[in-house]
């Protein structure tokens, strides 16, 4: 299997609630689209200092986290971003990568948004038995 990447536009959630209120107009609501690699390994979503700069999401608090090679560094832990695929959403945290390392869309945020990789095709797509509307599994 390749790697897959998917257009992904993230926005700041806090933002979204203050142009909820009127306190912001909708112009001023930071976002961003995004083509991210899409990781079913990874259990969070991951944006860099870049990404993370220009959206300033909120920090919540630092967490150990385990890279694929076994080592264990402390990542900041921002948030919530809204993050959006066709006709899904999904609201979660994120991890901050340093510098320009590449985002990562993991399993939570892919869960909330029920959606999945096509295999065969090499896409994220949303999944099939539910088109029109994201469905979580509770057991």
């Amino acid at each position: 299997m390749g790697l897959v990447y998917a257009d992904i536009e993230l926005i700041n959630a806090a933002d979204l609630e203050f142009a909820k209120r009127h306190v912001i107009g909708e112009e001023e609501v930071r976002r961003m689209r995004l083509n991210i690699l899409v990781d079913s390994g990874a259990y969070m979503m991951a944006i860099n200092e870049t990404i993370q700069s220009q959206l300033e999401l909120p920090f919540v608090e630092k967490r150990k986290v385990q890279l694929a090679s076994g080592q264990v560094v402390e990542y900041d832990v921002v948030g919530p971003v809204d993050v959006r695929f066709a006709n899904r959403k999904a609201l979660c945290s994120a991890f901050v990568l340093p510098g320009d390392r590449e985002p990562l869309l993991g399993a939570i945020p892919m869960g909330e948004m029920d959606v999945l990789i096509h295999p065969k095709r090499q896409e994220l797509v949303v999944n099939p038995e539910h088109p029109n509307y994201a469905v979580l599994k509770m057991k």
